[in-house]
């Protein structure tokens, strides 16, 4: 008599007969309470407490023995009579305990922990976790001591997927052991051994400093929640990736019969949606009135699918059956009409057709009648509008109404307690896992980059992948990288369609566009020309040629058939799939002259947003600079495809132009790399011009793009080329602009007397040219040369005369500057109130115009004068603030030069775990971004460290690395 009873989800019970018919959450937590116990008597008072805690009925006892004595009958009617005895001082369920999934589960885990190197201990752990459907128990309503076993049961859990990932690290599974730990940890984010195996997986595929910025991230979250630090396992785990200890190994990259069963067949592989899922199970778990569920997205994201699993899954609690209707409401021309939609449900819950009312009325009155105190689940899919939906909304909250829409259906809050469920794209694991499972995993492991090309060309889109997939399984020897070739190459929308089969993409994305009224279908389609990856309401009010408060009510409405997706801070995204369908549709349905047009609308109206005077754009207005950067971040990921987009479209001022005019708000807010790309792209545009002047300044800000970004060679690369051009133009100022990049380069090279006589030739042309700014900057870049030369009495001469010059002419970026500059000179004179004076000053004008980066320079150096008047807690104050700048900056060569100043005031305040921590992450990042002289620094400071340590043999060797590279360095 062999059988299976099933704890790890909701309870079942499978005979050899077939399911036992288990009815209610009683009758399964007494099957569950006995069986997580199997061959052991549970007494009764131990029955009781697991179902009423400890406010039983009077006739607790008396109601247990009829939930036993239905039990024992329907254990009988699946084929395992006798099973459950009355045993005193309760109940036993003599059964083997491998008939129980939950004892396996312990078992497996049990085993696996005490060898984790086996060579099938993550196949066994796999095959384990993949008993469990849900949450433990999840239908028994469990009390008192049984909710503590539920809570063992979702811990063993965890430890189980513990103990497989070490396994597959230990099998040399990194990459795939680091994306499903990411997973993990969005739900457990203070688990300190996912975190450790987290950073052993990171490590071992190479990305080091990833893996040293996890241990911060979990640091600062114990920190601010707990006030603690992580154990010293992770500790001294975190010390070894410092070191690059070799004990790490080598990095490398039924129901009654009137009872309705009308849900559809589970779709096939479903993955993912665990957050959905969950949020799904818990409204059947809150006592309260159950409200209306929404599950709402774009097309083809998976609604149905999600509505339908989680609705077999819940099939159990609904005992008196479930409806399902397709309402076809994203097509006005097939909808189904809220009449004839009734009378289909009603048909569904056993009303003869002849017995049916006529009026709507009538018939939504004689459904809610028949659903009243009724555990039913309707699902009504693919709803339209609200009002459609308003007379199938039952009356009692005994059952559940379950919605998909396109359309988030804001109207039905307003009369009923609804929770709306937002479905996107799928995770990139999880759609990769999805492949896997339809594909099978050996076909996915064959071609890994592959796979994660095709789920980006989806998009992560369900219906997408469903289909892609299905046109690899038509062809089981088809390369998946051939298929990423057609889609890359190809009409996209036209290969994601499979012959025979109406339901493509395309499809699902035009019957939504056809439902949009015309001014936002026009709108959508201008989002077609746009080519940056997220906008706000001004971009399409650009775009359309109208006010922005015209384009509101259109955004409003894409917003709402979830055509686009809100991300926040009142901007928008298409979907990637979306994005190629607008862009068809601007296609087809408007004229090339259109689409110029609306394209020069776009680029103008960036070129307004970055000060270009243009008075026929609106664009938002700002109190202040600083206002105006902030707004600018938002739209940073854009400029390098606007700019672009400029230039392929022959708008080659325009690309020039807004290249140039980024300029102050890039130097403010740093990420170099994009400006980079943004200024190759410049050059490119101004080389159309037949203009040298404008080629030459392109050609500057390229130089100084790769100055910012630490990469001197590539901007000494730049200048004479820019030099030869702004001659040919008889452009004085702007050959000075160029010797003035020459000269910074240098410094930061350390090359000071080639340095000196650039920024001279700067001074000398400037002055010629009558360009008293320019003339002011060169003064001030040589009096910080001088400074960098540990000559200050040199500097001031040419520092005070730039600060008046830059007040004189309100450029209050130059005067930061200066005044940073005369604030390091105060400093190296020991004139240390003065050089406070100074650097305040600064931070002042930084914070006040938006400037991060003489924000962070300007902490930087107050930090390290407080350090040198002997405060030391207040330069950590400091210091802390300007790594939060430069990581905002993403500025690595300023966070490595920040976390050495902090490393050393550390090391003042005799906190040398503290020191060497920062001191060796600081280390780490020079591997991303060399600088000898900065790097022999660090070595000079980690070998003062360890002296004080009691480690002389480290100390010589930090002070001989020291040495060298600083014998390396040219200094003048």
């Amino acid at each position: 008599m062999r059988g299976e009873i099933r704890l790890l989800g909701p309870v079942e019970v499978i005979g050899p007969l077939g399911p036992a018919a288990l009815q209610g959450a009683r009758q399964r937590a007494v099957v569950g309470a006995l069986a997580l116990h199997p061959g052991q008597v549970v007494s009764q008072d131990r029955l009781v407490d697991v179902l009423w805690d400890d406010d039983p009925p009077r006739t607790a006892v008396k109601s247990l023995h009829s939930h036993v004595a239905r039990v024992r009958q329907v254990l009988g009617e699946c084929g395992l009579p006798g099973v459950l005895l009355t045993r005193e001082p309760g109940y036993v369920l003599t059964i083997d305990a491998d008939m129980v999934d939950a004892h396996r589960f312990e078992q497996t885990v049990v085993t696996a922990k005490q060898d984790l190197s086996g060579n099938t201990v993550a196949d066994r752990l796999r095959a384990a976790l993949a008993l469990w459907r849900g949450d433990a128990l999840a239908d028994t309503g469990f009390a008192g001591w049984g909710v503590a076993e539920i809570n063992r049961l979702h811990e063993l859990r965890l430890a189980a997927w513990e103990c497989l990932w070490d396994a597959e690290l230990r099998r040399g599974n990194h990459s795939e052991a680091v994306t499903d730990l990411e997973r993990l940890l969005v739900k457990y984010p203070t688990r300190e051994r996912l975190v450790a195996l987290y950073m052993r997986a990171l490590y071992r595929c190479g990305r080091h400093v990833d893996a040293l910025d996890a241990y911060q991230r979990l640091r600062d979250r114990l920190d601010d929640e707990l006030g603690v630090d992580p154990g010293p396992e992770l500790n001294g785990l975190y010390t070894d990736i410092l070191r690059r200890s070799p004990a790490l190994g080598s990095p490398q990259v039924a129901t009654n019969t009137a009872a309705p069963a009308q849900l559809p067949a589970r779709v096939g592989y479903f993955v993912g949606r665990d957050a959905q899922l969950e949020a799904l199970d818990e409204v059947l778990a809150d006592a309260g009135d159950r409200p209306v569920i929404v599950i709402s997205g774009a097309a083809g994201m998976g609604k149905t699918a999600l509505a339908v699993q989680w609705a077999h899954q819940a099939a159990s609690r609904f005992p008196d059956g479930q409806l399902f209707l397709d309402l076809r409401g994203h097509d006005p021309d097939t909808a189904i009409s809220t009449t004839d939609a009734l009378t289909h449900l009603l048909l569904g819950l056993g009303v003869p057709d002849d017995r049916i009312p006529a009026g709507l009325v009538d018939k939504a009155s004689l459904y809610r009648s028949l659903l009243h105190d009724r555990r039913i689940l309707v699902v009504l899919d693919n709803c339209g509008v609200t009002d459609d939906i308003l007379p199938l909304v039952p009356g009692s909250a005994t059952g559940l109404l379950l919605i998909t829409s396109r359309n988030t259906l804001a109207p039905l809050v307003v009369r009923h307690a609804v929770q709306v469920i937002g479905l996107d794209a799928l995770a990139h694991n999880e759609a990769v896992r999805l492949l896997g499972r339809v594909l099978g995993a050996a076909r996915v492991e064959r071609e890994p980059v592959p796979a994660a090309h095709l789920v980006r060309l989806c998009g992560g889109m369900p219906l997408a992948l469903r289909i892609a997939t299905a046109k690899l399984l038509m062809r089981p020897d088809r390369p998946i990288r051939d298929l990423v070739d057609e889609l890359a190459s190809a009409d996209r929308l036209d290969s994601l369609a499979v012959p025979g089969d109406s339901l493509s993409v395309r499809t699902v994305f035009a019957s939504a566009y056809r439902s949009l009224s015309e001014p936002t279908a026009r709108a959508f389609r201008m989002l077609g020309v746009h080519p940056g990856a997220s906008f706000c309401v001004h971009l399409v009010a650009a775009a359309c040629g109208v006010p922005a408060a015209g384009a509101k009510p259109r955004v409003a409405e894409l917003a709402a058939s979830h055509l686009v997706n809100e991300v926040g801070g009142a901007r928008y995204r298409l979907h990637d799939l979306i994005k190629v369908f607008a862009h068809q549709c601007a296609l087809v349905d408007e004229s090339g002259a259109e689409r110029a047009a609306a394209g020069v609308r776009i680029v103008d109206w960036y070129l307004a947003l970055a000060g270009v005077e243009l008075s026929s754009v609106e664009v938002p207005r700002f109190a202040d600079q600083n206002a105006a950067f902030d707004f600018l971040d938002t739209e940073r990921h854009n400029m390098v495809a606007v700019v672009q987009f400029a230039n392929d479209n022959g708008l080659h001022a325009a690309a020039w132009q807004l290249t140039s005019a980024l300029t102050a708000f890039f130097n403010a807010r740093g990420h170099w790399t994009e400006r980079i790309e943004m200024c190759k792209v410049g050059v490119a545009a101004a080389a159309e011009l037949d203009d040298p002047a404008a080629e030459g300044e392109a050609l500057r800000s390229l130089g100084t793009a790769y100055r910012l970004a630490h990469r001197m060679i590539e901007a000494l690369a730049c200048y004479p080329r820019a030099l030869e051009l702004m001659r040919a133009a008889g452009d004085k100022s702007g050959e000075a602009a160029v010797y003035n990049n020459i000269g910074g380069a240098h410094v930061q090279l350390r090359r000071f007397d080639e340095a000196v006589n650039a920024y001279q030739q700067a001074i000398d042309l400037q002055t010629a040219a009558g360009n008293t700014r320019g003339m002011a900057l060169a003064q001030r870049n040589l009096g910080y040369t001088y400074v960098c030369v540990r000559r200050p009495e040199l500097s001031f001469d040419l520092l005070q005369p730039a600060l008046a010059h830059a007040r004189s002419l309100g450029d209050t970026w130059l005067e930061a500057g200066t005044l940073d500059s005369l604030g390091e000179a105060f400093r190296l004179q020991g004139e240390l109130g003065p050089a406070l004076e100074h650097f305040r000053e600064a931070l002042a004008i930084a914070r006040r115009t938006g400037d991060r980066r003489f924000e962070s320079e300007s902490f930087n150096n107050i930090g390290i004068t407080l350090l040198d008047q002997g405060d030391p807690d207040a330069a950590l104050e400091n210091l802390n603030q300007a790594l939060a700048a430069s990581q905002e900056l993403a500025d690595l060569h300023l966070e490595s030069l920040t976390r050495g100043n902090i490393g050393r005031a550390r090391l003042a305040v005799g906190d040398l775990a503290g020191a060497r921590e920062q001191l060796r992450h600081a280390l780490a990042i020079r591997e991303r971004v060399p600088d000898d002289y900065a790097e022999a620094l660090l070595h000079s400071d980690l070998a003062d460290l360890e002296d004080r340590s009691g480690q002389p043999d480290t100390a010589a060797r930090h002070r001989l690395l020291s040495a060298r590279l600083d014998n390396s360095t040219t200094a003048s």
